[in-house]
């Protein structure tokens, strides 16, 4: 099992974020057949073999992602699309 797990800074401030979150949210969701579920400031996301959570903060944002066994050799591509996403959305 292998976890990835982003920290990025932004400037957006905590709504702007949210939305911003929720986009990333709605691709991940789109791409991965994943659900998603707001819970306070942290968005859950769950798909067979992975969950995560995308927790919103004033200044940054964290991406968490536990991957399964039969994910795991796929964390390195996961990581660089998940930073990918990040860059789109909070710039």
């Amino acid at each position: 099992m292998a976890t990835v797990d982003i920290t990025r800074e932004h400037s957006l401030g905590k709504e702007s974020a949210r939305e911003k979150a929720q986009l990333l949210a709605d691709k991940l969701a789109q791409k991965l057949d994943a659900t998603c579920t707001w819970e306070g400031d942290d968005l859950k996301f769950k798909r067979s073999g992975a969950d995560g959570c995308i927790s919103v903060y004033e200044d940054k944002v964290r991406v968490t992602v536990k991957l399964g066994l039969m994910l795991t050799p796929m964390a390195g591509m996961v990581k660089g699309e998940i930073e990918k996403a990040l860059q789109k959305y909070l710039g």
